[in-house]
């Protein structure tokens, strides 16, 4: 695939602009939505902002070599969740968090020392082609259920339920993913760089007119969009808070919990978090080798697993002291990057800087709030499919007429599609990192297997 825009090539500063405007919408409805399922009055806006400062330390840390969004995990919300258990405080609760992120931080750190010891040819060795490029197929596909799932789902919620109908749904999803299809297909320089961003419009626009139906019509079944963010921005009247809003930033909170630190609760963070870490290691690689074949350089080598593992580790302890939140690479940014071409990292910066700004902007991050699950569903559909051609892409590269590589790849992505999760307590191993590690066990029994 001919990037149009390579890692260190610099587009205009209004095509920037607009590109980094692009990559937020990607990954920004994922990272607002972390702080809303773990509760506990967490910020979306400080979470956003913690995104922003931990995708520029891993810029800065990876030298500028890896065009990747870090947002914010979803592997660390029970990790999260059980930093408020027992009835602690909220300063509490939120000291919690930095520090668990601190501990998985310092599991990132001390592999890569490791790994500038020793190398990466091993990691090569123990997940080869075979085992890896299933594996980045899983990544998008155990994907496909939540986006599904949102193209279903409409805005408006009654006892947790949407009330607008499935088909009204679908169709501002489906408009959305065929706006988002024809610019990158069809059009020109500026379109096919930014199709996301029309797809987005689209839907929203047709979300839009159909809710105003509803309303007139009183038909429940039609409202898709949801406007109570905008009506929220001045119901205590017009005022500074209705356009800038500073963020609840984590540390504010956290620092009074610092009294209630004691050695019992630090343990129960310590076995929260650090487990997890090793978890996401599997999906930190899958990740990297992923963008690595689009951009078509080996990040592993250059600049080096170890910085890219410094900078995850030390991005995601600098997210959760803004926001709480754990930072990781995503794939909707890896996605991003595949579909428009566009692997600059000056737009990765740009986004960084901009989710910064914005988290400030309270009318910006009601916008994105009252963007309707079906549309971002729309978005996924394309998202998460090219992270899953990705893989399949890699696949080609194998020799299927061979039964070890058959059964490798078979075992991975059953395991994978089909949701295999494993639970030790508050420790979860994602259907991502199960398959990678029995693709890398079923490869190590079969690697002295008689030629064919």
């Amino acid at each position: 695939m001919k990037l149009i825009y390579d890692v260190e090539d610099r587009p205009g500063f209004g095509a920037l602009v607009v590109f980094a405007v692009q990559q937020l919408l990607a990954i920004m409805a994922a990272t607002l939505v972390v702080p809303m399922i773990v509760g506990n009055g967490m910020s979306s806006a400080a979470a956003l902002f913690g995104a922003g400062v931990g995708t520029l330390v891993y810029v800065l840390i990876t030298r500028k070599k890896s065009p990747v969004f870090l947002g914010s995990s979803f592997a660390f919300i029970n990790s999260m969740t059980a930093a408020f258990a027992g009835g602690v405080s909220m300063s509490l609760g939120y000291l919690g968090m930095i520090i668990g992120a601190v501990f998985a931080g310092l599991v990132y750190v001390v592999i890569a020392l490791v790994v500038k010891r020793v190398g990466v040819a091993w990691l090569n060795r123990l997940m080869p082609v075979v085992v890896i490029g299933p594996t980045v197929a899983i990544i998008g596909l155990s994907l496909a259920g939540n986006a599904v799932g949102d193209l279903k789902s409409g805005g408006i919620k009654l006892d947790g339920q949407p009330v607008a109908s499935p088909i009204a749904a679908v169709l501002c999803g489906l408009v959305t993913l065929g706006v988002t299809m024809l610019c990158s297909t069809y059009g020109k320089k500026s379109a096919r760089l930014i199709p996301f961003i029309y797809g987005i419009l689209a839907g929203y626009a047709v979300s839009f007119i159909l809710t105003l139906l509803g309303d007139a019509v009183s038909a429940d079944e039609l409202r898709v969009l949801n406007l109570e963010p905008f009506r929220a921005l001045t119901a205590d009247g017009f005022g500074l808070k209705t356009l800038l809003q500073f963020p609840d930033f984590t540390f504010l909170t956290a620092k009074d919990g610092l009294a209630e630190l004691n050695g019992s609760y630090l343990a129960t963070i310590a076995v929260a978090y650090i487990p997890v870490a090793f978890v996401v290691f599997a999906e930190h690689i899958a990740d990297h080798k992923n963008i690595s074949s689009i951009i078509e350089r080996d990040l592993l080598e250059e600049p080096g697993l170890h910085r890219t593992l410094l900078g995850d580790g030390i991005g995601s302890m600098a997210g959760a002291f803004f926001g709480g939140c754990p930072n990781t690479t995503y794939g909707e940014s890896v996605g991003c990057v595949a579909i428009t071409r566009n692997a600059s990292i000056y737009t990765i910066i740009a986004a960084a800087v901009g989710a910064v700004l914005v988290s400030f902007i309270s009318p910006f991050i009601a916008f994105v709030n009252s963007i309707p699950p079906c549309v971002m569903g729309g978005v996924c559909m394309a998202l998460y499919g090219f992270i899953a051609v990705s893989g399949l892409k890699m696949v080609q590269q194998v020799d299927l007429g061979k039964n070890k590589n058959l059964f490798v790849v078979s075992v991975i992505l059953i395991s994978g599609i089909g949701g295999l999760t494993l639970n030790f307590g508050r420790v979860t191993i994602t259907s991502v990192a199960c398959a990678l590690i029995l693709g890398i066990l079923a490869n190590l029994l079969l690697k002295n297997a008689p030629e064919e």
